[in-house]
């Protein structure tokens, strides 16, 4: 008797671990995915990163401020001010919305921010 509940244990636990390591090799394949989607290399990785600390994807942010591309601040703005103030709560809009609306704009400024931070690797020695 004891003898067949240590065999059920073992093999419940064999798949679980079975299961455990499938899940991490997805996620582990799932990023490395966004990062080559987001650019491939360091800016990948960064944008990858950024991704997953704000909780949006950049296209999502993307969607949510109906933008093309996110170099044209003038739309950016000009979008986020008017999705603001349509979702208002004051004029009967919901505050969920103005929230998914305030978080693609971080999402995006996110973005700008990472993009015009100085590359590592660029760095120049001075002693040479």
């Amino acid at each position: 008797m004891a003898n067949n509940l240590i065999k059920v244990i073992v093999a419940g636990v064999q798949i679980v671990g079975r299961a455990f390591t499938r899940a991490v090799r997805k996620e582990f394949a799932a990023s490395q995915q966004a990062a080559e989607k987001a650019g491939g290399g360091e800016k990948g990785q960064k944008s990858a990163a950024v991704t997953g600390f704000q909780g949006i994807s950049l296209d999502e942010a993307m969607k949510i401020l109906n933008v093309d591309k996110i170099d044209n601040v003038e739309d950016l703005t000009k979008s986020y001010e008017h999705l603001m103030k349509a979702n208002d709560k004051a004029e009967g809009g919901s505050l969920y919305l103005q929230s998914k609306v305030f978080r693609a704009k971080e999402r995006i400024d996110a973005e700008l921010n990472s993009q015009n931070e100085p590359d590592s690797n660029n760095k120049t020695d001075s002693t040479s």
